[in-house]
């Protein structure tokens, strides 16, 4: 039914949990394969994937690359593409099945979804976090790659899959994929290592918030890339 698709490079400390998350889809039938699509990896990310059972491809460069790469081998009708270091609650099998076969029995028109994000942070912050992503997802219908995202291989390919960008691909693609064709789920998906603390949670936070803004605002997704990196730097 599912193939998942991971892009990684150099994540053995994440990638551990986010397959072992899969493992109880696998065993009923849902999750079908998990494709690991590695970028030059230097650590054992590529030993980690191979020895849960996952096919590894190695595609250097962007993660939009990484992204198509895999969409293309996958062998199932559905896709659900998945950052290394996110982990999706337990039973989250069940609401993407019920998705799944309301497009399948026609019940509602093709579309992708999302997961909630959480953190594994306590804290007022934390959740303040969270809220805002809830607000960004149901409200401006963009969420992020670390949310996951289902989407049939038909609908996928309709609107052009992945574009290969430096940064933000994620939200080039639900863009166009459109509001009316993105549900976010109520199943949780967290994050096993938060970066804003790693990179600096206030500037990233506001970093990305103007760049949801310029999105917002309908401006090309390539001066939004630009802004993210002069951002970064």
């Amino acid at each position: 039914m599912i193939s998942v698709v991971i892009p990684t490079l150099n994540v053995e400390r994440t990638l551990t949990a986010t397959l072992a998350a899969l493992v109880s889809a696998a065993v009923d039938g849902v999750v079908r394969e998990v494709i690991v699509v590695d970028g030059g990896s230097q650590d054992a990310t590529a030993a980690i994937a191979d020895g849960a059972g996952a096919r590894v491809i190695d595609a250097p460069g962007p993660r939009g690359g990484q992204l198509n790469r895999g969409a293309k081998a996958a062998r199932s009708p559905w896709l659900l593409f998945l950052h290394a270091d996110t982990v999706l609650a337990r039973n989250w099998n069940t609401e993407a099945v019920e998705f799944i076969r309301d497009i399948e029995l026609g019940h509602r028109p093709d579309a992708a979804a999302a997961f909630r994000r959480h953190s594994n942070e306590r804290g007022m912050k934390a959740r303040l976090l969270e809220a805002g992503a809830r607000a960004r997802s149901s409200i401006l219908a963009l969420p992020y790659g670390d949310q996951g995202l289902l989407i049939s291989k038909n609908l996928f390919d309709s609107v052009g899959g992945y574009r290969d960008l430096p940064a933000m691909e994620d939200v080039d693609l639900v863009r166009r994929i459109g509001r009316r064709r993105l549900q976010l789920f109520e199943t949780p998906a967290m994050k096993t290592i938060d970066r804003f603390a790693e990179s600096g949670r206030l500037s990233r936070s506001l970093r990305n918030q103007l760049c949801v803004a310029m999105v917002g605002a309908g401006l090309p997704t390539t001066a939004i890339v630009r802004m993210y990196g002069r951002a970064k730097s």
